[in-house]
């Protein structure tokens, strides 16, 4: 099968196109998928979030409310749920649970997890998941399940990576090569009181994943703790990326995660807004990264 990402090959390029635009979902709704129980979906539900990520690598789900008699959404649960679309691989990061499950929620107590903006209450700008990761640890997909939402705010913006790269391509082809330079992008070294906590991570933007063929993206829209290549086209390129977030692209979804929702996806550029929470509505998410994909894609 020829590769549509290889810059050499527009033939394939345009036929992975025009097949990418024709099925994209651009309407929110559209992906939304109502389901019963998380730990044992239908033959139904199970295809019909397939084929949402299929289309736009991404699928939001929606359960019911929880009654008194059934047990409550827990990490287990969605450790179940990844298992049905063959995620077995989670990212252990230094925050998550013994699982490899984070809470993400507002930490005010907690002087280590407070430094890390996804603690608080304020705005996320642009990313993937792991962008700071080595290549071994690459994160291709992930979970994030509702269990509270916020009082006020809290709404993401979604768009696909493939979508993103296409737009790209579309208006400059050098922008992909720059981005897709093994040196574009580095993340700085982290540090605590033993030293180095994280050693710094030089990469692509763009990458084609070897597992899967499919393409990666790994990016940041952070002004600080990032450095970028200083040439003037992958300067070019990474200003071309912020104007195409900030825009009203009808491929950017805006959704706000209620209780019982979640997002299953294939490590999709995302936001956050800010939000508050109320003395009886405090903002709980389970976040599960995996180094696998979503099967069947």
């Amino acid at each position: 099968m020829q590769n549509p990402f290889d810059l050499d090959n527009t033939a394939a390029y345009l036929r992975w196109r025009d097949h990418k635009l024709a099925r994209a979902i651009t309407d929110t709704a559209e992906l939304i998928v109502e389901i019963k129980n998380l730990r044992a979906l239908t033959k139904a539900e199970h295809a019909a979030l397939l084929e949402r990520c299929q289309r736009s690598n991404m699928a939001i789900y929606a359960t019911r409310t929880e009654s008194a008699d059934e047990d409550p959404i827990n990490e287990e649960t969605v450790r179940q749920f990844g298992l049905q679309f063959g995620l077995t691989s989670l990212d252990a990061n230094w925050l998550a649970g013994e699982q490899g499950i984070t809470h993400v929620t507002v930490c005010a107590d907690d002087g280590q997890r407070q430094a890390y903006i996804p603690y608080t209450d304020r705005a996320i700008k642009w990313h993937t998941d792991g962008y700071y990761n080595p290549p071994e640890r690459r994160v291709r997909s992930f979970v994030l399940h509702c269990v509270q939402s916020a009082g006020l705010g809290g709404e993401n913006r979604l768009l696909d990576h493939d979508i993103a790269y296409l737009m790209l391509r579309d208006e400059n082809i050098d922008f992909i090569h720059a981005l897709s330079a093994t040196d574009a992008m580095t993340i700085p070294e982290r540090t605590d009181e033993q030293g180095v906590a994280r050693a710094a991570q030089t990469g692509p933007v763009f990458s084609v994943d070897p597992a899967s063929g499919a393409l990666h993206m790994r990016y940041t829209a952070r002004t600080r703790s990032i450095v970028w290549k200083q040439d003037a086209t992958t300067l070019a390129a990474v200003a071309a990326l912020e104007k195409l977030l900030a825009s009203d692209l009808p491929h950017i979804h805006r959704a706000r995660l209620e209780s019982g929702m979640g997002l299953l996806c294939n490590n999709v550029l995302h936001d956050r807004a800010e939000f508050s929470d109320t003395d009886d509505q405090n903002r709980l998410l389970y976040r599960a990264r995996y180094h696998d994909r979503i099967a069947g894609i």
